[in-house]
């Protein structure tokens, strides 16, 4: 319970940065409240597809905040060690796969450091 605890402020923190466009806090905030609902887009008890939505969703979040945001902005706010960081954009590299180009284009505005790599 604690960990769920952190990771909510964490996203909170995160959404109240100064740094990110307006319009991305507002989707960022829409799309956890969308995962922490009960009322999903797809049915939990229609089996594998019902997870689906829930897993696309977790993807986007994971996607904007480790491979769009800067990581000096994500570093400012996150509450775990250097270790647990590392561990967490790696596996959120690969879950973002999922994530297509243009669902990202088109809800994000924020645009990273040129210097970032």
């Amino acid at each position: 319970m604690e960990f769920i605890k952190k990771l909510m402020e964490f996203i909170k923190a995160v959404a109240a940065d100064e740094r990110i466009p307006p319009r991305d806090k507002k989707v960022l905030l829409a799309l956890t409240a969308l995962v922490i609902s009960p009322v999903d887009i797809i049915p939990d008890w229609i089996p594998v597809i019902g997870m689906l939505d829930d897993v696309i969703l977790v993807a986007v979040i994971l996607d904007y905040l480790f491979n769009v945001l800067d990581t000096e902005i994500l570093l400012s706010h996150y509450p775990w060690g250097m270790k647990s960081f590392t561990r967490t954009r790696n596996a959120a590299r690969l879950i973002a796969v999922i994530t297509p180009n243009w669902i990202k284009k088109r809800i994000w505005k924020y645009e990273g450091s040129i210097y970032k790599g």
